[in-house]
């Protein structure tokens, strides 16, 4: 097999022992399509050579990568759905394939969705749709070129059974996604284990979780580094939650089972990204109460943390953990600011100014009701781009005195990198886009006559901008 030298795989999770998880088989897929594969990340984990017939081998039938998991690890854990608990919830229609390093030796994880049925299944066949997986690879390839920390999509399949869905037209055609993800520890997995009450296993995971992930977090007391590691989420989490304003993206639905704890977003369903600035705008249409709307997210995030320092009071005070939790509030806004300057392409200012220029542009944002993204394009770089943002069709907005206080914060800011600042658009197509008309764009002609032509397209037009050209 052709695994380069980089190639580094791992069964680091199989040390947890077998109360973590249940040996499954993938499902017998009658056919495998390759749809997308994620080549940049390939080959940092040492798996670029694969031919197309020995990838579909491992991410559409699921031989085992060489080194790691002899069979696929179904997830056990609970969680607060809607804030509901949970008891019967697990890897249902997923599983740990494999884990291995990158080229930083960083240990990731290779997940699936839509693998078939695991003893956490319930009712559920198993299986994702295809246009679920499309969504998901758009979601995190433009995550990923927004700065946010995320999964990434490293293949999707299609997988050749119809199936039958209630929120979308059927039969409707099936996919298998395989993400790349730094961990997929969650604290629904400290929840199952503080409900059925296993301290042993709880203490265990603990300990995994920051010997794997977060090493200079070990305290030798056991209640001093259960509240260092609730710290270190917290500021993780915050970090994720700021970088997800900062893109002006909705997840949907911020279950304690879909936040991990290396802080990284993941598991992509009814994501949507703000046409405008809109701190109601909710994602997911079963969020009646618009509990996990735009504006809701921090604290979605910070109720999520507290149920994680609940699960470690066996090690340590309640007091303490709390205040540990508490770190997730001044992270946040330092990590939402140092968001905006960088979405912004301007180097944040050595003394914090004030209001600051996060704060000038939200207020500008909100009271102009531009859309969301054109402000980030029309002036990257500050004032550098002066010039070129005043001839944008929106032009207009920044003339107006709600742009006043952000002008004033751009003066004197630097630019990134100088050499990205020349993003002329002649043709008039503007940002870089992913709103909800585009997606149902993107996918109509692969329902309609499997044409993948505007999926490729919006794949290279992300990359592109990521990359700067």
């Amino acid at each position: 097999m052709p695994f380069s030298a980089s190639y580094a795989p791992s069964r680091q999770h199989e040390t947890l022992g077998p109360d973590f998880y249940d040996p499954v088989q993938a499902a017998d897929f009658p056919e495998r399509i390759l749809r997308f594969r994620n080549q940049a990340w390939s080959e940092r984990v040492g798996l670029g050579a694969l031919t197309h017939d020995e990838w579909l081998a491992h991410f559409g039938g699921f031989s085992p990568l060489p080194g790691s998991f002899s069979a696929p690890l179904a997830l056990r854990y609970h969680g607060h759905q809607f804030r509901s608990y949970n008891p019967e919830l697990g890897d249902g229609r997923g599983f740990l394939f494999a884990q291995l390093r990158d080229d930083s030796g960083r240990l990731l994880d290779l997940g699936t969705k839509g693998s078939g049925q695991t003893p956490w299944s319930r009712s559920g066949d198993g299986r994702l749709t295809l246009k679920g997986g499309v969504r998901e690879a758009l979601a995190t390839e433009l995550l990923e070129s927004l700065g946010v920390e995320t999964s990434k999509t490293f293949s999707l399949v299609e997988t050749g059974e119809a199936l039958y869905r209630n929120d979308e037209p059927s039969p409707t055609r099936s996919g298998v996604l395989v993400r790349l993800s730094h961990s997929h520890v969650r604290i629904g997995t400290f929840q199952r284990l503080m409900y059925l009450s296993e301290r042993d296993n709880l203490a265990k995971l603990l300990d995994y979780s920051i010997q794997t992930y977060m090493p200079d977090v070990w305290r030798d007391d056991i209640g001093e580094r259960a509240t260092a590691f609730v710290r270190e989420v917290s500021g993780r989490v915050a970090r994720m939650g700021a970088q997800w304003t900062a893109a002006g993206f909705v997840h949907g639905v911020l279950n304690t089972d879909n936040i991990n704890i290396t802080g990284e977003s993941f598991d992509y369903g009814p994501w949507r990204f703000l046409p405008v600035l809109d701190l109601g705008f909710t994602a997911a249409y079963f969020d009646a109460t618009g509990l996990y709307n735009y504006g809701r997210q921090p604290q979605a995030l910070l109720w999520n943390l507290m149920r994680l320092a609940e699960c470690l009071t066996p090690f340590a005070p309640a007091s303490a953990l709390e205040e540990a939790v508490s770190a997730f509030e001044p992270a946040f806004e330092a990590e939402f600011r140092a968001a905006v300057h960088r979405r912004m392409g301007v180097r944040e200012p050595a003394e914090r100014r004030e209001p600051g220029l996060a704060q000038a542009l939200w207020t500008f944002l909100a009271e102009s009701r531009i859309p969301f993204e054109r402000t980030f394009f029309d002036w990257r770089g500050g004032m550098a781009s002066e010039a070129r943002a005043m001839e944008s069709p929106f032009s207009g907005f920044y003339t107006s005195e709600a742009f006043a206080p952000v002008r004033a914060e751009l003066a004197g800011l630097e630019p990134i990198d100088a050499a990205r600042l020349d993003q002329a658009d002649p043709a008039g197509a503007g940002p870089c886009t992913l709103l909800i008309d585009e997606v149902e764009a993107i996918w109509a002609p692969i329902a309609e006559r499997d044409d993948w032509s505007a999926f490729d397209a919006k794949i290279a037009a992300i990359r592109k901008m990521r990359a700067g050209a």
